[in-house]
């Protein structure tokens, strides 16, 4: 049994450590994080198990704090246990410290980025359902030694503010976790009552928050989130593995420990200023600055492991030397759908990489991930209509060491932009298709069609914008996702193209590169296209071609980065006129992209055709005619270009 008296010390330099760095920085949530300070010392002194000195320890439980403008409790929290120093507190918010403002990966016990409220869970539940298929997947633990070595699965724990709970993603995590019995899973809510400009939706109502919660399929306890004892016993009497995912619901105060803070309005993002930090710590009482909590050590039975393992990286680096696109089934001229290539392709790569596993939003007869189900049916994940919390459980995944594919339209992703905004900062390695770009899918209608999806991909720093325009590119694509740490975004589409590519031909493909397809010692012009249009910019070279006006086709595959000394050339050798021809929104597409190249130039021309009318229903081909960038379209622009 924990020692009361002192975690009610450990509590006191928690705060004192909370109000110390706030007003020597002059910012930070103060209040916010002065309210859950019992729960998370209550929490690391009883049944949190993590190895400070190895962070990256697979065995370890891990801890997301979701309610991420509570970054002063993170941070004193890990001082007052040993993580972190009173010199390192002194660099909170400032430009040379990975103690941010909210908490990201620069900060050595953060596995992700937070701060944008209501993504905690989603990537908990990731976290949770990886830990529950890695002994499976890996190999390292056989079913017979997890029944006989008294393992237990690692927990991750979720500390979430109140007024998060309004975020239609908390739901659909707990609706996905319940579904997957995600019994490594816990989370507390800290019911403190006080948004950020008011009382949140339900206040102190932690009996309506508990009836919600047992309705999406959790386990849901309520209590007093300042009685240490009451805490000390739930923590030690709570056992996981039962079935359910947990919800600890504590009625807490804003501003606890500091009378002048405790439940007041107005003080959210708010340090106290001098004098009053001065009169705060008065009130505090004695602070043991020397004491120092315990985190109890994780299992040591655990076997398996995650990207840290060396035995188990020189498996993966030796899987990834298989030749993956020499598996390419697909012939020249054959037809085929790029998104059932990906399918196909995914699948394929399954096969050689263990790691790699496939999220999917209700779409998998779509996008072809039926056959990866089908074969790897432990690592598939059907997250249903619900792609914000689909993407958050993919950054948890991939925190754990997976290679996350996550599926859908490339119109749903753009629903979860702020997810996969807040996956960049977290520098997650998530790999995503968006099938079913632009206008040629035809008949579905608009509502239906990407057309901004490149853009905002685009926009997400550090990532990776692919375009394939037949079914073999898009296997390298698929292979060049899967080997190359990042944020990845493979664009697909819904019709059938002719295969122009072989195998030897795409094994060239790269990351920045780009293939020029169609050339001559007389072009007069270059084309820039990728996907969908570069098959109709083809046929207009070809037409072009007998009316003997010779053009360059390059397909920019890698939208980004984009290959600029290839253009810069091709540019050069072709009167400094080129034409990008894209089925996407002419703002942040393809276009934008080359524009970019050549923005400090000032000699070249660039002519951008792209969906610059609103689309409708139609068959693919006539849409591609109506927005002018068929091979049509792009023979019209180019002989007025040309006079």
């Amino acid at each position: 049994m924990a020692d009361i008296e002192k975690l009610e010390k450990l509590a006191r330099l928690v705060r004192f450590y909370i109000l110390e760095m706030t007003t020597r920085v002059g910012s930070g949530h103060t209040n916010s994080s002065l309210s859950a300070v019992e729960l998370a010392v209550s929490l690391f002194s009883t049944k949190f198990r993590f190895d400070l000195k190895n962070p990256e320890n697979p065995a370890n439980d891990r801890i997301i704090f979701s309610k991420g403008h509570a970054s002063p409790l993170v941070y004193a929290l890990y001082a007052a246990y040993s993580g972190l120093t009173e010199k390192d507190l002194t660099g909170y918010r400032t430009i040379n410290s990975p103690l941010e403002g909210h908490p990201n990966p620069r900060f050595k016990y953060a596995d992700v980025a937070t701060g944008s409220l209501g993504q905690g869970l989603g990537i908990g539940l990731g976290m949770a359902l990886a830990l529950r298929l890695a002994p499976l997947t890996q190999g390292k633990l056989s079913d017979y030694q997890l029944r006989t070595t008294n393992y237990e699965l690692p927990t991750v724990y979720v500390l979430m503010g109140d007024g998060e709970f309004a975020e239609g993603s908390v739901w659909e995590a707990m609706e996905v976790a319940s579904h997957y019995k995600a019994d490594n899973l816990i989370g507390i809510v800290d019911v403190n009552r006080l948004g950020q400009s008011g009382e949140t939706l339900l206040g102190w109502d932690v009996e309506t928050y508990k009836k919600r919660v047992e309705a999406f399929g959790w386990q849901a306890m309520v209590i007093d989130g300042h009685d240490l004892k009451a805490l000390v016993d739930l923590w030690t009497s709570l056992e996981t593995g039962k079935g359910k995912p947990v919800i600890v619901i504590a009625k807490t105060v804003k501003g606890k420990g500091v009378s002048m803070l405790e439940d007041v309005n107005g003080w959210h993002g708010r340090p106290l200023p001098q004098e009053d930090f001065e009169k705060a710590v008065k009130e505090l009482g004695n602070v043991d600055k020397s004491l120092r909590g315990k985190v109890a050590l994780p299992d040591k039975n655990m076997k398996f492991s995650t990207r840290s393992n060396s035995i188990y990286s020189s498996s993966l680096s030796a899987s990834l030397k298989v030749n993956f696109v020499e598996k390419v089934p697909y012939k020249i001229n054959e037809e085929i759908a790029t998104r059932k290539a990906y399918g196909e392709a995914l699948t394929v790569l399954a096969e050689v990489n263990p790691l790699v596993v496939s999220l999917d939003a209700d779409v998998k007869n779509s996008t072809y991930t039926e056959s990866f189900n089908d074969k790897y049916p432990k690592r598939f994940y059907e997250m249903f209509i619900a792609e914000q919390n689909m993407v958050s459980v993919a950054v948890g995944m991939a925190a754990m060491g997976y290679v996350p594919f996550v599926a859908t339209f490339g119109v749903f992703l753009t629903r979860a932009f702020d997810q996969i905004r807040m996956a960049g900062y977290s520098r997650a390695n998530v790999k995503f298709l968006g099938s079913h770009a632009g206008v040629s899918i035809g008949e579905d209608g608009p509502s239906q069609m990407a057309l901004q999806d490149i853009a905002m991909f685009r926009t997400i720093d550090g990532s990776t914008i692919l375009y394939p325009a037949d079914g073999v590119a898009t296997w390298r694509m698929v292979q060049l996702a899967s080997k190359n740490e990042g944020i990845f975004y493979i664009r697909t589409n819904r019709p059938a193209t002719p295969v122009i590519y072989t195998y030897k031909e795409a094994e060239q493909f790269k990351i920045g590169g780009s293939k020029v397809v169609r050339s001559s010692s007389t072009d007069k012009l270059t084309i820039v296209a990728c996907g969908v249009t570069l098959i109709e910019a083809l046929r207009a070279a070809d037409e072009l071609k007998k009316k003997k006006v010779n053009v360059r086709v390059i397909d920019a595959y890698s939208v980004k980065p984009i290959d600029e000394k290839t253009l810069r050339k091709a540019a050069s050798e072709t009167n400094n006129l080129v034409i990008t021809v894209e089925d996407h929104y002419p703002e942040g597409g393809l276009g934008d992209a080359v524009l970019n190249v050549f923005a400090q130039d000032g000699q070249v021309k660039v002519f951008k055709l792209a969906v610059a009318k609103m689309p409708k229903s139609g068959k693919p081909q006539e849409l591609l005619d109506y927005e002018g960038i068929s091979s049509r379209g792009i023979i019209d622009k180019i002989l007025q270009i040309l006079g």
